[in-house]
């Protein structure tokens, strides 16, 4: 197994994390650092992450987390902060599977399932993430919801196409099939109605209902296998 992979197996971090972790060289074999992601190993190689043995592919798991505001979507926090993962009390590493910003709200994934936050995470398999808005500004008028659906321009492109329901005249619910970073704040400010308050519902086909703030569950093997046939299959490039 390429050596990326068997850290993602082992709940390490995700498949791109992993990489990282191995281009730093902080991976080592027998001793010896390694930088190459595709090297062969198995269990009896003797891989480690800074010094500390991994024993190879433990037991995959997946949680959602209803994430409260003020809390960050990472692993660990270098100012302090509370994260994600210091709510799900699992007794094994967890790592968050995309993110939300600090003040945002709502549905969040942690796994040690490197191969499932792959396929969530990534832009290209385009799951979708639905996310109710409460934003600032005049009401919401038929102009502004028909230009969110269309698409924006950005300073990084135009985003696609989007899924938009107004809730009310200065909240909506916004489906995006895309993954740029604070995508939803930016698409609003840029129709002039800055956001106040975004929470996350829905991630493909999984939706947050009956999670208090805080309060996170294990999902069930069939909500796993419904989540993985949320991503749709890369497209092979012509050779």
């Amino acid at each position: 197994m390429r050596l990326a992979k068997y850290l993602a197996h082992a709940g390490v971090a995700s498949r791109r994390a992993s990489e990282a972790l191995i281009r730093a060289g902080r991976v080592t074999i027998a001793g010896e650092a390694v930088t190459d992601p595709a090297r062969d190993v198995e269990a009896s190689s003797g891989v480690a992450v800074d010094g500390e043995p991994i024993t190879g592919a433990e037991s995959r798991v997946v949680y959602a987390l209803n994430k409260p505001r003020g809390v960050v979507s990472t692993a660990q926090d270098t100012h302090g902060r509370a994260t994600v993962v210091d709510l799900v009390p699992a007794g094994r590493r967890l790592y968050p599977v995309g993110r939300l910003d600090a003040d945002a709200t709502g549905l969040i994934l942690l796994t040690n399932d490197g191969e499932l936050a792959n396929l969530l995470s990534h832009p290209r398999h385009e799951v979708p993430r639905t996310y109710r808005v409460q934003v600032a500004g005049p009401p919401l008028g038929e102009p502004a919801v028909r230009a969110l659906r269309e698409g924006i321009e950005l300073d990084d492109g135009r985003t696609a196409p989007a899924g938009v329901r107004r809730l009310g005249a200065h909240e909506l619910e916004l489906t995006l099939h895309e993954g740029r970073n604070r995508q939803v704040k930016r698409m609003c400010e840029a129709i002039g109605r800055p956001v106040r308050a975004l929470e996350r519902v829905r991630l493909g086909p999984l939706a947050l209902r009956g999670l208090a703030a805080g309060a996170h569950r294990r999902l069930t093997a069939a909500e796993v296998e419904r989540l993985r046939a949320a991503a749709k299959p890369l497209r092979s490039t012509p050779g």
